[in-house]
């Protein structure tokens, strides 16, 4: 069982308000603050924190908890982790047993000292005369110096079976460890054998923020496919929310950071002078990697290939990056297909004259409308406008939207006001059909489709709702907790859902142990997202006035006759769909 004091001193002395403020802009909502939520998308804030009470809510997709959890959810972090973090955040020191026991094969920072062994592997590798292929690559067809290799601490893996297993297994390392890491594979046609993954590629380790060694990429040297190989996801790795070179940008990138669509262009940015210059992993933009980039820069110019799927991942990065509050620009390259090509051609100087002239979205998106559109004939230009008004009410911004309707006014020779008033139009279209998607959205989740936490909800709708409302007085209330317990009202086998049946579970051990169900203790035996919906069950029933035990005894009787309660009426769920829509 955990130390409670521990937690509640870790805490403390990390206070929510203080800890969510450095990931997001809150503003002050009455007694509790408010923004936009970091775990999904959204314009309109729902993201709640409640520094009194010590836990975080997002009425838009359930995100919750205390902040342990939150710094799960952020840093993506097992349980243990967090509370190191957070350690290190305050200055305490944990025990130095505090977690022993724990199996540690796919612990995060196992993975990561075999990774960085690794790498240590494939740079003596590529500097290796006897493995000359990795270094011609690089100095000789991509113009990389040896100081920029080194910075990157870029390698080659040998085109042999075995050579990385080899090294590893003589480091102590097993090899169920080592599959883990995805640094070999098991034989499928031999038994007890393993191969290495990365096979005669230049080698490029992959950095967390803190520089710890995550993953790899390699480039094939050789014929073949993939030509790009990236690590597969482990316990220190997800490509979702990992951007390549971020441990260095991070500290160039306060004004503007530059994305790129792969490692190579990144570093070749850096090796030319950009050292604000990032990349995704073998996966396109993702809101993580928007929201990844949010805590460390204001803007990003998207440079990307200028081939048609360079253009439509351009597009879907605008979207993305502007859904998190980024200013998002984008860089055409001329007279080459990437920046590194046109760096080569003519010269770091013409690339940042070329930065300084990056397009908006606007700007952008008109461009490609115009150039399909011939404005000169009728027809083209009404198709044109159709486009135009259509990419105009996309834009959240008021100001924005009128100073666009202007220059499309002025630019098409159109008249002001019929085109404002076929931007609300489309708008309006919009609003509505967005209203009925939320709509079905609230009633599919009241009946507890699509539910990922709990999905008996689906065919137990009364049932799981009692239960709800049980666990939820229980999470408030330790007296009416004791006493349930005490004359043994309520008992496992009483829950229809696996869910809440561990979470009732959970509750009754650690009041068997004279301990509060408090969100920090828990969250040692839940995801973050269980924790979400248990923080959603508490919040709940704080709502009400009376959580004492007579209500408790009725909900009580209400799962033991099968749920059976009206409170999932039509105007119920209408209340409820009201209220998320004005995220109250």
């Amino acid at each position: 069982m955990l130390d409670q004091t521990i937690i509640e001193e870790l805490k403390i002395r990390n206070n929510i308000e203080d800890v969510i403020s450095s990931y997001v802009r809150l503003s002050r909502a009455g007694k509790d603050l408010k923004g936009l939520c970091p775990f999904h998308s959204e314009k309109t804030p729902s993201f709640h924190v409640h520094p009194a009470e010590g836990y975080f809510h997002c009425f838009g997709c359930g995100a919750g908890g205390d902040v342990i959890t939150f710094v799960m959810r952020a840093e993506n972090l097992a349980y243990p982790e967090a509370l190191e973090y957070l350690a290190k955040r305050a200055g305490i020191a944990l025990p130095v047993d505090y977690g022993e026991g724990k199996k540690r094969d796919a612990d995060r920072s196992l993975v990561a000292a075999m990774n960085r062994e690794a790498a240590k592997y494939f740079h003596a590798c590529l500097i290796d005369p006897k493995t000359p292929a990795g270094l011609d690559y690089l100095q000789k067809k991509r113009g990389f110096s040896m100081s920029l290799i080194r910075r990157f601490g870029l390698g080659y893996a040998p085109n042999g079976w075995d050579g990385l297993r080899n090294h590893l297994r003589a480091k102590g390392y097993t090899y169920e460890q080592m599959v883990t890491a995805n640094l070999v594979q098991k034989s499928t046609k031999r038994e007890n054998s393993y191969y290495d993954v990365f096979r005669d590629r230049v080698m490029v380790p992959i950095f967390d923020v803190g520089g710890n060694v995550v993953a790899f990429g390699g480039r094939l040297l050789s014929d073949g496919q993939p030509k790009y190989l990236n690590s597969a996801e482990t316990p220190a790795f997800r490509k979702s929310k990992t951007l390549f070179a971020l441990n260095f940008a991070k500290d160039h990138c306060a004004e503007r950071m530059i994305l790129c669509e792969g490692y190579m262009d990144a570093m070749a940015l850096h090796g030319a002078g950009f050292p604000s210059a990032v990349a995704t992993l073998g996966t396109a933009i993702t809101p993580d990697h928007a929201r990844l980039m949010s805590r460390y820069t204001k803007s990003v110019i998207i440079c990307y290939d200028t081939d048609e799927a360079g253009k439509k991942a351009a597009d879907k990065a605008f979207r993305i990056l502007a859904e998190v509050g980024l200013e998002a620009r984008i860089l055409r390259v001329e007279n080459a297909k990437d920046p590194d090509e046109f760096i080569k051609k003519s010269g770091a100087a013409s690339f940042a004259r070329l930065l300084d002239k990056s397009k908006s979205r606007f700007e952008y998106k008109l461009e490609g409308i115009l150039s399909r559109h011939d404005p000169a004939v009728v027809d083209e230009k009404i198709k044109a406008l159709s486009e135009i008004t259509a990419l105009i009410a996309e834009f959240p911004s008021s100001v924005e939207r009128e100073l666009y309707i202007t220059a499309v006014s002025k630019k098409l020779e159109i008249p002001l006001k019929p085109l404002a008033e076929d931007v609300e139009r489309v708008m309006r279209k919009n609003r509505s059909r967005q209203k009925k998607a939320f709509a079905e959205d609230v009633m599919r989740k009241t009946e507890g489709y699509a539910d990922r936490i709990n999905p008996q909800i689906v065919g137990n709708v009364a049932s799981a709702r009692a239960e709800e409302a049980i666990l939820g007085i229980l999470l408030l209330r330790e007296d009416v907790t004791e006493r349930a317990l005490k004359e043994g009202v309520l008992c496992k086998e009483h829950f229809v859902t696996d869910f809440n049946r561990r979470v009732f579970m959970k509750i009754a051990e650690l009041a068997e142990e004279g301990m509060p169900p408090e969100t920090g203790l828990l969250g040692a035996y839940f995801t973050p997202e269980e924790m979400g919906r248990i923080v959603e069950m508490r919040l709940a029933r704080s709502t009400l006035t009376d959580n004492g035990y007579t209500v408790f005894l009725t909900c009580v009787d209400r799962l033991k006759k099968g749920g059976r309660t009206s409170e999932n009426s039509p105007e119920d769920i209408r209340a409820i769909i009201e209220k998320k829509r004005k995220g109250t």
